[in-house]
């Protein structure tokens, strides 16, 4: 990807989530303040925390958006980073429920952790083809609420971070103190 690329890319993401960092901040702190949606708590905790957990992201990009113009049929990313190198990253998010016990629980659990990381590796290699950018220049990240996928990502050229639902929640409730 040259810089013109880049540059290209940049704009296009700016044409469709115009919000400054600022503004998406104070939508993810009022997440923090009314939990209605427990991914979208997951997701508040990745922003509000993203040099800490992906110390080489530097900007958000896109946030639940498709990277690829309208084609949402073919996936949407959770969250396009801008890095301190001039790359990207892409995030996938997860909250994986793992305080539900049973083999049904089990199977549901073992499926979401699969399909996170098959979302960000396809959409790695879709992103790639379709603005033309050198895998290199894509770093891929999950994020859940399963320390069990930490060590899923080493074969697959993908970071991976977790914290508890139960971190999740003492966080959420110390946030604003």
């Amino acid at each position: 990807m040259t810089a013109d690329e880049l540059n290209n890319f940049v704009a296009y993401c700016k044409r469709i989530q115009p919000q400054t960092q600022e503004n998406i901040k104070k939508f993810f702190e009022g997440v923090v303040g009314f939990p209605y949606d427990k991914e979208l708590l997951l997701q508040a905790y990745l922003f509000l925390n993203i040099q800490r957990l992906f110390p080489s992201c530097y900007e958000l990009l896109l946030f639940e958006k498709s990277p690829i113009a309208d084609y949402t049929d073919l996936g949407k990313c959770d969250f396009v980073y801008l890095t301190f190198q001039g790359s990207l990253f892409l995030i996938e998010t997860k909250f994986i429920d793992t305080e539900a016990t049973g083999a049904t629980e089990r199977k549901r659990r073992n499926k979401h952790r699969n399909k996170v990381f098959e979302q960000v590796i396809t959409l790695k290699s879709r992103f790639s083809q379709y603005w033309d950018i050198h895998l290199e220049q894509l770093e891929c990240g999950v994020f859940t609420t399963d320390p069990e996928v930490d060590w899923r990502g080493n074969d697959v050229n993908v970071i991976t971070k977790s914290i508890s639902i139960e971190n999740l929640e003492q966080w959420r409730r110390n946030y604003h103190k």
